[in-house]
């Protein structure tokens, strides 16, 4: 046999192997699910009407893809984005991207980072949703009120995850 024809072979075998362990369909074990999205939305949702805000609400898995979003009935239609990017800017580094905007104000240790990765949010209402072993399973944007209200909603959302 010549070279190519044994690389197909291997290739062959690999594909066959990883397709008949399931690996292939696998989820991360540390993801959340559409369940957990969909609770968590819902619990913002609700908060947001009982402050009567009107927000927008983005929910991504760990790899910062969105997984699950709203936008409420007249909100503005310019939070979408922010909402969006508040929750990606929240899983990229792990952190309230309220505690993110303070470190990256003149003269902050990470200055301008907001540039980088396709524009950041480093204003509150993002945040990194945690499992109950305190992983890190996605995270949470919201945008349409004052900073502190969407702080406030994405604060009750993300802890209504440790409630299933």
């Amino acid at each position: 046999m010549n070279n190519q024809t044994t690389m197909n072979k291997l290739l062959l075998s690999l594909i066959v192997s990883i397709f008949l362990s399931g690996e292939l369909y696998a989820q991360n074990a540390y993801d959340i699910t559409d369940e957990e999205a969909l609770k968590v939305l819902l619990s913002a949702k609700t908060k947001a009407e009982e402050m009567d805000v009107l927000v927008n609400i983005a929910v991504t898995d760990a790899g910062a893809n969105l997984k699950a979003f709203i936008r409420m009935d007249a909100s503005y239609l310019g939070s979408i984005d922010v909402a969006i990017k508040k929750a990606k800017t929240a899983r990229y580094f792990n952190i309230d991207t309220g505690e993110l905007g303070e470190m990256t104000q003149p003269g902050g240790i990470v200055y301008n980072i907001e540039l980088s990765n396709g524009g950041l949010i480093t204003f509150p209402g993002g945040l990194p949703i945690r499992n109950k072993d305190n992983v890190i399973i996605g995270a949470i944007g919201i945008s349409g009120g004052t900073i502190e209200q969407d702080r406030v909603i994405a604060i009750a959302a993300a802890q209504s995850i440790l409630e299933l």
